[in-house]
């Protein structure tokens, strides 16, 4: 089959553009980088471990280590006197054997020793004098077998994988790799997103705006986008609407990054000129998306590089970005999962839209009284607003062929500031 490419007036389905940039990108080249910096990357390949995880077996607790048969028949009428014959900190190493009759006492992560197989705390205890070596401990009860004792390669065994290739590096993850010698991490390399925003209306947002003229909002928010997905963003200066100037800006883009986006300057206005551009440097593949907001996105490989063209209105562009641009930046970095996660909720009031379009509502999430969740969607869903989408939990999906859910009706809400593949 081949490439799908839609004529510049279809509105392409949100699934079936994401299938389409997703069938454009692949996972980025591995780098080593140091454990400590790590954090949040995915890995290249699978890590083994170069010992066993624990490499003894070792004490869970404070207490006294002995045979689990040297307390079989204890009861409170019928105690058993064990002398205690080491005193063993984390760190030490008992070389002789636990005999018959035998204990010591023993700390959390000491190494447990020979003849010993299982540990009983401290505070369930009781001992003769100070409970030190020459003591007894009393013990009053049975103890299972292994009570109370972690074992050797209990968390990984040497040679074993400790994290597979795929995975994102969390703390516990770190922890993980420093105990199984992974000190040189080879992660997937993460993407660099070049950031373009389109406009002559467009001032920094250090000046202070003339008349007819707005602060370049979009850039800043899509750079947060952009580091939210786990990439490198890399501005470009505004641009006015000036065809060579984007034209140029664009090429100098797609040779510097991995994939570059743009806001502004894609629907059909006189001045729209991102996907006559896009069409000149290299092949479009859509210029439309059935979504609400969001239609105008031009989607495009120029010279080999990932472009879209997001539409201008804030809303507009970070939800395109979320639904479009997110999971290939999930792809480039090796991860397993590509999309955001979702989570299903009923409707804290009737809700209408207009038209075909699928539409992404900005809504706030909440609990009812039965701890029932609860979507409830802004009145004002202006692409404009940046407020709405500041201060949302979610955006609830109404799928296009609907124009009405009442109050209760489940829907699917997407989670924007949670990791992909999330379980929620």
């Amino acid at each position: 089959m081949g490439e799908f490419i839609a004529s510049l007036d279809e509105l392409v389905p949100v699934d079936k553009a994401q299938q389409v940039i997703l069938s454009q990108v692949k996972a980025l080249s591995q780098e080593d980088v140091d454990l400590i910096e790590a954090y949040g990357r995915t890995t290249a390949v699978d890590l083994s471990s170069d010992i066993d995880v624990s490499p003894f077996d070792n004490s869970a607790m404070d207490g006294f280590a002995f045979r689990a048969t040297d307390v079989a028949d204890a009861s409170a009428e019928n105690s058993a006197r064990l002398q205690i014959v080491a005193h063993i900190a984390a760190g030490d190493w008992y070389d002789q054997e636990v005999q018959p009759g035998q204990c010591v006492r023993i700390m959390t992560g000491a190494a447990l020793p020979d003849g010993a197989d299982t540990v009983e705390m401290i505070e369930k205890v009781t001992f003769t004098e100070q409970g030190l070596i020459g003591d007894y401990l009393v013990m009053d009860h049975p103890l299972d077998l292994g009570k109370n004792v972690r074992y050797s390669g209990e968390e990984v065994k040497a040679g074993t994988v400790a994290l597979p290739a795929g995975t994102i590096v969390g703390p516990a993850a770190m922890g993980l790799l420093a105990s199984t010698g992974n000190t040189t991490v080879p992660v997937h390399r993460r993407p660099t997103v070049g950031i373009l925003s389109l406009g002559s209306e467009l001032v920094d947002a250090t000046e202070y705006p003339a008349r007819g003229h707005i602060r370049n909002s979009n850039g800043p928010a899509l750079s947060g986008c952009v580091r939210r997905a786990g990439a490198i963003p890399k501005v470009y200066p505004t641009l006015a609407d000036d065809y060579d100037a984007i034209k140029a800006t664009l090429a100098q883009a797609v040779a510097e990054c991995d994939f570059v986006i743009s806001s502004g300057g894609a629907s059909a206005g006189d001045f729209d000129y991102i996907t006559d551009i896009a069409a000149e440097l290299g092949q479009v593949f859509f210029k439309y998306v059935n979504m609400r907001p969001g239609k105008s996105q031009t989607f495009a490989m120029v010279n080999g590089t990932p472009f879209l063209g997001l539409a201008g209105n804030p809303a507009a562009a970070i939800c395109g970005f979320e639904m479009l641009v997110f999971p290939a930046l999930q792809k480039m970095q090796g991860r397993k999962a590509f999309f955001h996660p979702t989570q299903q909720a009923i409707l804290g009031k009737d809700t209408k839209k207009k038209g075909t379009r699928e539409n992404y509502l900005r809504a706030t999430l909440t609990r009812d009284a039965q701890g029932q969740l609860v979507a409830n969607p802004y009145k004002n869903q202006s692409s404009a607003l940046f407020g709405t989408l500041h201060t949302s939990d979610c955006l609830v999906l109404v799928p296009g062929e609907v124009n009405f859910l009442p109050a209760d009706s489940e829907v699917t809400c997407v989670h924007l500031d949670i990791d992909a593949g999330t379980v929620i």
